[in-house]
């Protein structure tokens, strides 16, 4: 790795990230949040796609482009890179950053980190025993509707918190196909580990662990090979139940948000607007952007005996979105140590949920965390 502190009479030379994968984790997320972030630079691109390796060139002239992982490894192992960012096929994070930690090099990891917890909890030791950074890509904790919610608990503007409801659904009446919504288990797609990925992390990490877990798994769409429209119910160790909805096949959307405490309640409707400023082509600094600001038509409502749609409750201002914030506490745990903003741990948290839903779908049965099947 570089040399993070430089010396007192020149500037901190940045951390060289390279980034595997150029669909669109790595083109619309990664890439950008990574090349907008000081003290990070975006060194290399991986992608076998000629089309998108002209794509990142483009859009990033000073990165140079691989067209194999395993290039990008060899630029680790060389000293040449200071992290890997592996934005790549689900089935490939495990062995690509057991590959990453192995070459010495810190590495990020795309949601979900591994297909169970025990491989995540295997990846956690492997670079705690080498000393090494391991994070994973947990964007929508800087969600702007998120970050309000959690001012609202952490303020308790809600009191006591028994039912949180959160929801991301669309309407995809034909499936788009690719490795996403493979029916192959080894591909692990569905929406289950891809929104679901989301929405537990989010509920875990506002009211801690589950003690128990129930779930309603479908596949409705003609065509369709994975999960395309999935309940979970979480009752969390200190009593909140959570019920969280991903699903491709809603005809009409419901709240994004609804938070029911025993002082008021709190509901969200749309979808912060960072993946749509992305994709868009818009960064975090270009000039007379505000990053994640919200207009006040789509602010929530707080209040307690009336309904938000005749206008019950007051309006609450949501908080900006900062997705820059994940990769800037990344630099910040590259120079200084410390704990990632993400940890594999918490990964691994996650998964067991994940896990445990899955096993609930197909049993039609409420799965105890850590109890025997």
């Amino acid at each position: 790795m570089n040399d993070p502190l430089g010396t007192p009479h020149s500037p901190r030379p940045p951390f060289r990230v390279g980034l595997i994968g150029y669909g669109l984790a790595g083109s619309v997320f990664h890439a950008p949040l990574i090349a907008a972030t000081e003290g990070l630079l975006l060194d290399t691109v991986s992608t076998s796609d000629p089309e998108r390796q002209a794509q990142a060139r483009a859009e990033h002239p000073q990165v140079r482009t691989v067209a194999t992982p395993e290039a990008v490894l060899d630029r680790a192992a060389a000293g040449e890179l200071d992290l890997i960012v592996l934005a790549s096929p689900n089935k490939t994070h495990v062995p690509l950053a057991t590959a990453a930690l192995e070459a010495g090099v810190p590495v990020v990891v795309d949601k979900p980190l591994a297909a169970t917890a025990a491989e995540a909890e295997k990846l956690a030791a492997l670079a705690a025993d080498r000393g090494l950074l391991l994070s994973v890509f947990q964007n929508r904790r800087w969600d702007n509707d998120f970050l309000t919610v959690r001012k609202l608990i952490e303020d308790g503007a809600l009191g006591a918190v028994w039912r949180f409801e959160s929801r991301f659904e669309r309407w995809r009446p034909q499936p788009k196909g690719g490795w996403r919504e493979s029916g192959d288990p080894a591909e692990l797609g569905g929406l289950l580990y891809d929104l679901g990925s989301h929405l537990v992390d989010q509920a875990l990490t506002l009211f801690g662990p589950a003690a128990s877990v129930y779930a309603e798994s479908d596949i409705r769409r003609p065509g369709a090979e994975a999960d395309d429209d999935t309940f979970i119910a979480l009752t969390h160790v200190n009593g909140v139940r959570s019920h969280l909805w991903m699903s491709a096949t809603t005809a009409l959307l419901g709240s994004r948000f609804r938070v029911l405490g025993d002082r008021a309640g709190y509901t969200k409707h749309g979808l912060d607007p960072q993946e749509a400023a992305l994709r868009e082509g818009r960064r975090p600094g270009d000039e007379g952007v505000e990053w994640g600001v919200e207009k006040r038509t789509g602010w929530g409502r707080l209040g307690a005996g009336a309904a938000p749609r005749s206008g019950g409750g007051e309006p609450v201002e949501t908080l900006p979105g900062d997705y820059p914030a994940y990769y800037a506490a990344i630099e910040r745990a590259l120079r200084e140590g410390g704990e990632p903003p993400v940890t594999a741990t918490e990964a691994a948290a996650a998964l067991r949920v994940l896990e445990a839903a899955r096993r609930s779908a197909a049993e039609g049965r409420t799965v105890r965390i850590g109890a025997a099947a």
